[in-house]
């Protein structure tokens, strides 16, 4: 068993990362478990039950901050909660090995496609599409560095959709919250602010993991005595991040986002060739 208190700081550290990424923190969580030697799958289910952690502790703030797009949150979430469900089924099912190289390289070819992308996303849209139109997918924030309002409009919501149900199964299969992924989708299909981005992403990663810790409850691989610890740490660490990324621009947010989406890539890759 692995002690209160060297699991209680990682766990403050992953909910600060997460809060920060619009992540569930597993980029550091399920690293740490297995280097201590806990199972794989077991690392997967407590990971995936400390994204609800991540995801209370911020996006009651962002939801307050009026930085969340509740519209967007709530479309979305119909499609990961079914993915998520359909991923962790498939890692009871099967070995999760070739899926990690599979997914790193996706994350890595997304970096690519957001480093090389000359339009960031913060600005607004030349035309909404119908669809996207009907389903009144704009809004506003305040932002607090230059003290003005931020008006945008989302787009290409049909496409959002069935790339969210992808992200689902990610989130589910790993145990992630596949924050990442979703942040893209939002940002490079989307055309949402860095800002909206991030924080619908922490709403929509509790519900996703809601969904995939059910699976990994039934199944019986969640320990209660890791998962104490896991949940005080990422609600500490949550709360820190919110605080922090209020604060900073959307170019600060995008930098954040492109440092942690690069060491996850790696991260992905390097345990698919080890065979964790």
């Amino acid at each position: 068993m692995v002690s209160f208190q060297l699991l209680f700081p990682v766990s403050v550290l992953a909910g600060f990362v997460g809060a920060m990424g619009g992540m569930g923190g597993g980029i550091i969580l399920i690293p740490v478990l297995t280097f201590l030697g806990i199972d794989i799958k077991h690392a997967i289910a407590i990971s995936i039950l400390s994204v609800i952690a991540t995801s209370s502790g911020s996006a009651s703030a962002y939801v307050r901050d009026h930085l969340t797009n509740l519209k967007v949150g709530m479309f979305l979430e119909m499609f990961t909660i079914a993915g998520a469900i359909a991923g962790a089924r498939i890692t009871l099912a099967s070995s999760p090995q070739p899926l990690y190289i599979i997914f790193g390289a996706v994350l890595l070819a997304s970096w690519i496609a957001l480093l090389m992308d000359k339009h960031p996303s913060g600005q607004k849209p030349a035309s909404q599409d119908a669809f996207t139109r009907w389903l009144e997918m704009e809004g506003s924030y305040p932002d607090v560095v230059t003290g003005q309002t931020v008006e945008y409009k989302a787009v290409r919501a049909y496409m959002g959709a069935p790339l969210m149900f992808g992200a689902g199964i990610v989130a589910g299969l790993l145990g992630i919250g596949a924050g990442a992924v979703k942040v893209l989708i939002h940002d490079l299909v989307m055309g949402l602010p860095p800002k909206v981005s991030t924080t619908t992403s922490n709403l929509i990663i509790g519900v996703t993991a809601l969904a995939g810790t059910s699976v990994y409850l039934a199944a019986g691989l969640i320990n209660p005595g890791l998962a104490v610890p896991v949940i005080l740490g990422v609600v500490g660490g949550a709360f820190l991040g919110t605080r922090v990324l209020v604060r900073l621009t959307n170019q600060a947010v995008r930098l954040f986002f492109l440092v942690i989406l690069l060491l996850m890539a790696v991260e992905m890759i390097t345990r698919g060739l080890q065979g964790i």
